[in-house]
């Protein structure tokens, strides 16, 4: 990490804030070896035994990616019955959508593809690029946690299974994307710059950003394994066919172009010093190792430019009304009236001890 963070500290031995938090996170949720093995038993446990007259016991993510694909390849080790959810906002690879064809069908999982409109989907991304933050991937995170709760809902479970673990996506920092769970961010965006009613867009309401439904309903159970992406992808490789697909969340066309073009170039984030300083933590790879792949393109120039014409023609833009949007002023999440304001007042506090009288 470097200071592409306008926030980070470093301590006196030039080690970051973002280094010590996942010190700290791991000490705090990640349970290893024996007692990691028997805190999963007990969950599993758990969740069978509430979900026993149920079709399904839980509900799990599927993008393509590594660690919602190893989550789907361990969740059926543990004899657990899950409902597999898809996203598809229209920018799935074709790599992709293999890889969660052969994933459901050789682990033997249901699947449960969620699409969105187009029309509002196209519209809403491409208010967020004009809007100028590095955060137009908010509305798919939004969408997937949202679509996940209510699948969950819909079936009558209580457990959604993630692929997010500390060891790996720690050293995020606020200023590169923030808003996840705000839809007043989102809504207030569009509002500003997009053209179309979001009439279907699945969302979260103030209530469950100031109150989460999603705290106890997420299980992390990678925290729970000895797991390492190194040493993942060769098994689901062999046991199931799984390609890689080139870079952290590259399954998807979007991302790959947002992340491996548009924030550098826009911003000078690259998100390669994210993933790989969590990995240097995690003892995955070493320091050394990061800075030298730090030194190659994000990903292949030609592929940029294959990606940024696909992008023309999806939002049908040309190139000169695209420059502009990437050469305007940049913006951050604090300008478009987020319900993370709240948190700055008193009303928050007012409004959660409203809450607890009214639960007593």
């Amino acid at each position: 990490m470097d200071t592409t963070d306008p926030t980070i500290v470093f301590d006196e031995n030039g080690v970051c804030n973002h280094c010590h938090t996942h010190d700290e996170e791991m000490r705090k949720k990640v349970v290893q070896g024996a007692a990691g093995e028997k805190k999963l038993d007990e969950i599993v446990s758990k969740i069978k035994e509430q979900n026993k007259n149920n079709k399904y016991d839980c509900v799990i993510g599927v993008s393509g990616g590594v660690d919602s694909t190893y989550v789907a390849y361990k969740v059926k080790q543990l004899g657990l019955r899950p409902l597999a959810v898809h996203l598809d906002n229209g920018w799935d690879s074709e790599l992709a959508i293999k890889n969660v064809e052969n994933i459901c069908r050789k682990l033997d999982i249901d699947l449960h593809t969620i699409v969105l409109d187009w029309n509002e989907f196209r519209d809403l991304q491409l208010a967020f690029l004009k809007a100028s933050t590095p955060d137009s991937e908010i509305p798919s995170d939004h969408a997937i946690v949202v679509s996940m709760l209510e699948t969950a809902k819909m079936i009558g479970v209580n457990h959604i299974l993630t692929g997010y673990n500390v060891r790996t996506e720690t050293h995020l920092p606020a200023e590169w994307s923030q808003g996840h769970f705000d839809w007043g961010y989102i809504k207030n965006v569009q509002k500003q710059f997009g053209t179309v009613k979001l009439k279907t867009f699945p969302h979260l309401t103030l209530f469950n950003f100031l109150f989460p439904p999603y705290g106890k309903k997420f299980i992390n159970i990678l925290n729970y394994i000895e797991y390492s992406k190194k040493d993942a992808m060769p098994i689901l490789e062999k046991e199931i066919g799984w390609r890689y697909y080139g870079g952290k969340h590259y399954e998807s066309i979007y991302t790959r172009w947002f992340q491996g073009y548009w924030l550098p170039t826009k911003f000078g984030y690259d998100k390669r010093r994210s993933h790989l300083s969590s990995l240097v933590c995690a003892g995955e790879i070493t320091r050394d190792e990061a800075l030298e792949e730090l030194k190659e393109a994000t990903y292949p120039p030609e592929l940029q430019k294959e990606d940024t014409a696909y992008v023309l023609k999806k939002f049908d833009l040309t190139k000169e009304k695209l420059d502009a949007i990437l050469h305007a002023p940049k913006k951050s999440y604090w300008d478009y009236k987020p319900y993370g304001r709240i948190y700055r007042t008193g009303l928050f506090k007012a409004l959660r001890k409203m809450y607890r009288t009214l639960k007593k």
